[in-house]
């Protein structure tokens, strides 16, 4: 066969086209954006990055100039001394015990009245809806002296009654639970009633397994929230028996008698601090990103 007949036999390759220009910038903003968010990432876990490294540094790395950011030698002096110093156990049980009693009592009330803003009808509906609303535009500290007042009145200072009722339900986790639960088709809970089911039933063994996310959601900013509370709980707590942790370590670290001024001790309770948080977040994670998501939706 002759170089001509090969020349037309063989396929031609076909020319590869460049991308157009739209898909180009695209790409480009695309990159950009991931840059940007990954040094606004880095910004924001600087602190903490340094705040959990330093806790298990030696006295010499804190005070090391310049500063050395990862330890060379890992030690956990700073804990066993906070230990001895601090009656950690105790704050931490504290906290344990205010943060999920907020959490669940915030769960169970404000999903009711989620439910009931938003799948049932009765008068003054919409003005208790207005009301949430307004709460919502409340600053927390304005509530401060009115609570004390009134937990003065009940006798109720220096107990756990006191740090939970006035965070057992919140503005913010109604008005998130009646958002979410406008997405759940009436016709669905139109039907159980048709078999009869009454609104508790639909309540617990219907919405309620469909607003997990939501749930997770509430519990997360919630439980957060209850964790890192530091002015009420200093508001109302003067037995040192009944400190949650923020209030524990605050005093310690203004007590010189007792932190003497030392960096680590109040690096590693801070790092005690976080670390729930961060648990219950990994935990909750996917259904936090997805009631996000489809929070507000219908």
């Amino acid at each position: 066969m002759s170089a001509t007949g090969l020349a037309e036999k063989t396929p031609k390759r076909k020319q590869e086209k460049p991308a157009p220009k739209g898909k180009q910038s695209a790409g480009v903003k695309k990159r950009l954006v991931y840059v940007l968010l990954s040094v606004g990432l880095l910004v924001m876990s600087a602190p903490f990055l340094w705040m959990a490294l330093s806790a298990f540094k030696t006295s010499s790395e804190l005070t090391a100039s310049p500063p050395v950011w990862i330890p060379t030698e890992w030690t956990l002096e700073n804990f066993s001394a906070l230990l001895d110093k601090l009656d950690l156990p105790l704050y931490f049980m504290n906290s344990v015990i205010v943060a999920v009693l907020v959490t669940v009592s915030n769960l169970v009330f404000c999903s009711m009245l989620g439910y009931a803003l938003a799948k049932l009808n009765f008068a003054g509906k919409n003005k208790i809806f207005g009301l949430v609303l307004g709460a919502l535009m409340v600053p927390g500290n304005l509530m401060l002296l009115p609570l004390f007042v009134l937990m003065s009145r009940l006798q109720l200072i220096d107990s756990y009654a006191a740090l939970v009722l006035p965070f057992a339900a919140g503005a913010f986790g109604v008005f998130l639970m009646r958002q979410f639960m406008q997405s759940i088709p009436d016709e669905l809970l139109e039907a159980a009633r048709m078999d009869g089911a009454g609104e508790w039933y639909i309540f617990w063994r219907i919405v309620m397994p469909l607003v997990k996310p939501a749930l997770a959601t509430l519990s997360i900013f919630t439980f957060l929230g209850s964790w890192n509370n530091f002015v009420w709980p200093l508001i109302a707590t003067n037995d040192p028996d009944k400190y949650t942790l923020p209030v524990a370590l605050a005093t310690f670290a203004t007590d010189p008698n007792k932190s003497g001024g030392s960096n680590g001790l109040l690096m590693a309770g801070s790092f005690l601090i976080v670390l729930p948080v961060l648990i219950v977040f990994a935990v909750l994670q996917r259904h936090f990103t997805q009631g996000i998501a489809t929070a507000g939706m219908k």
